[in-house]
């Protein structure tokens, strides 16, 4: 790995009014230091999955679970949900929205792309969850082993979507990794015994769907639903616990790996983790060193 403050990443959503509005305004301040670029995750997408539970709540073999009261993260009023007991998971399919969306973005990123207004050399971004995202947002514990597997499926057949629409010289994933930190942290009071494993398989496994002829990386993350960390570590030890988990079964190159950085976590022993971190030769590494409206916060971070 080398240091390099040469560019910037945005980690997906973007509180502006629609796609191209997104993509002006953050070329217009970072153009040449952009690699890659998000659509904002405008529109329903707003909330990140939280358009996810809507489809959920609409679904014939999806219903709600008024009984089970459990720890967690809700990015809008309702009681959790589950499989009906009539459904077959392994006849259950899911329309997530993710290739449609992606598909739309990426022909205002083209026109922007050849029109100049987008640097010839940045990628387009598409941002997506992993199952356990959902699911430990709105499934109830005991439906989300028989939840995950089809709607893992359905987030594989929106990535073939999207592989399948956008060239890939041009396009970029992220996958997003929210509730897999959560849960190394011990933030839900239903945790399987083994959730490393579960962790480490599922995130490999997403990655090495995405061919090498595509850029792919991972983005860290704590949840911060009303702009502040769930979760306040010490360090970056769990962060880096997961990253050489998934780099151990990654069977592709990982082209960038964020790492996330509490407001108030500019001292050495936050970022000392860093030192095990053993992650494939060429990987960019990127420290969210960057906090809204603190700009000497930032420049201790930095420092």
């Amino acid at each position: 790995m080398t240091a390099s403050a040469s560019y910037a990443h945005l980690l997906g959503s973007v509180p502006l009014a629609d796609t191209e509005t997104v993509f002006r305004a953050v070329c217009a301040e970072l153009g040449p230091h952009l690699r890659r670029i998000p659509d904002g995750e405008t529109g329903e997408r707003l909330q990140w999955v939280g358009f996810q539970r809507d489809m959920l709540l609409n679904h014939p073999a999806i219903e709600e679970d008024p009984d089970v009261d459990f720890k967690r993260v809700i990015q809008r009023d309702g009681v959790p949900l589950r499989l009906k007991p009539s459904a077959d998971p392994d006849a259950v399919r899911f329309l997530t929205g993710y290739a449609d969306a992606a598909a739309a973005s990426y022909a205002v990123f083209a026109r922007l792309q050849d029109a100049g207004v987008i640097d010839s050399g940045t990628r387009f971004q598409v941002c997506l969850p992993t199952p356990m995202s959902t699911a430990y947002m709105y499934i109830s514990p005991a439906s989300r082993a028989a939840f995950m597997p089809p709607y893992e499926r359905a987030l594989l057949e929106a990535l073939d979507g999207i592989l399948s629409a956008i060239p890939h010289d041009r396009l970029s994933i992220q996958w997003d990794v929210c509730q897999e930190v959560q849960l190394f942290y011990d933030y839900y009071s239903h945790r399987p015994a083994d959730y490393k494993v579960q962790v480490y398989d599922l995130l490999a496994r997403l990655g090495g769907r995405v061919p090498e002829s595509v850029e792919m990386g991972y983005h860290m993350c704590y949840g911060s639903p009303a702009s502040a960390p769930l979760e306040m570590p010490e360090d970056m030890g769990k962060m880096v616990e997961i990253s050489n988990g998934v780099c151990e079964r990654l069977d592709r190159r990982m082209d960038f790996l964020h790492i996330p950085v509490p407001r108030n976590r500019a001292a050495d022993v936050y970022f000392q983790p860093l030192r095990e971190l053993n992650v494939p030769e060429g990987t960019e590494l990127i420290l969210g060193l960057i906090h809204y409206d603190d700009a000497e916060g930032d420049a201790a971070r930095i420092a």
